[in-house]
């Protein structure tokens, strides 16, 4: 009873805090603040709310088990977030964003590969994982080769569909003008229709930072060697030992949200001159 007592005080103070801190000037310290509460907040209140009520750590272990588990695993899990992340997510995301790039490039040359090309992506993009993912892994065996090809299959399609909505978002007029300068079409690729378009390429790279962590984590499901987030979690489901589930579940939340960061960032440097970034 005391746990929930204290649970119920904290969540209530922080609440307390956080509006204050939200009605003040929103400096940059107070943006990163406000959310570092709330989250500290859930994790003590999960802490005290296990604590109190007994939970056992089968069905919902306290963030203290979780804590003590990852620095006890930490081998364990920097072998699984090499093989799903670095090998699984990034080399899938890298090729499927790149073969998106340049198909959009092609489909905008080319208005039958408009009209053929993406009513069959945007099909294929609605196709679940859970039915792809075991017939890649067949194909291309069960390492992170397959993996990376589910990776593939789900950003590429999104990101295609972004580029070549970005690709038409130069005006007229502007592309007028380069007609009058003489420009040839790769010329006008280069200087006006990619830069006008990297909004749109950044929000599909975006889009598919999760895809890809979610496609190589969900892979592993249906075949992989002894290591991986995806292994770890089934295999450790089975034994009961929800501390590392939760564990990995950390890892892949901090990978996935470094990685989209690290994109987010990237995109400020580059579309400076976009309205969206300007303060």
């Amino acid at each position: 009873m005391i746990w929930l007592l204290f649970a119920a005080l904290f969540w209530a103070g922080a609440l307390a805090l956080n509006v204050r801190l939200s009605r003040g000037a929103a400096g940059r310290g107070v943006r990163l603040l406000v959310p570092a509460i709330f989250g500290l907040t859930i994790v003590v209140v999960w802490e005290a709310v296990v604590r109190g009520l007994a939970v056992p750590g089968v069905i919902l272990p306290a963030p203290t088990a979780i804590a003590v588990r990852f620095a006890a695993s930490l081998p364990v899990l920097w072998d699984d977030f090499v093989q799903t992340f670095v090998k699984g997510a990034l080399s899938g995301y890298a090729i499927g964003c790149g073969a998106a790039v340049a198909v959009a490039i092609m489909i905008d040359r080319s208005p039958f590969l408009r009209r053929g090309l993406l009513p069959v992506g945007n099909f294929v993009a609605a196709l679940p994982i859970i039915g792809t993912a075991p017939i890649l892994v067949m194909w291309f065996g069960f390492d992170w080769q397959s993996k990376a090809a589910v990776v593939v299959a789900m950003v590429f399609f999104p990101m295609l569909v972004n580029t070549v909505q970005g690709l038409a978002a130069a005006g007229a007029m502007q592309r007028d003008l380069m007609r009058t300068y003489s420009a040839s079409y790769w010329q006008t690729l280069l200087k006006l229709r990619l830069p006008a378009a990297m909004p749109f390429i950044f929000n599909g790279l975006k889009i598919a930072t999760t895809l890809a962590l979610i496609g190589a984590i969900v892979a592993e499901f249906f075949g992989s060697p002894t290591r991986g987030m995806g292994f770890r979690i089934s295999t450790e489901v089975g034994r009961l030992a929800l501390d590392m589930v939760w564990a990995e579940i950390v890892v892949a939340a901090l990978a996935g949200s470094a990685f989209y960061g690290a994109v987010a960032l990237l995109e400020k440097g580059v579309t400076f001159w976009h309205p969206s970034q300007r303060r």
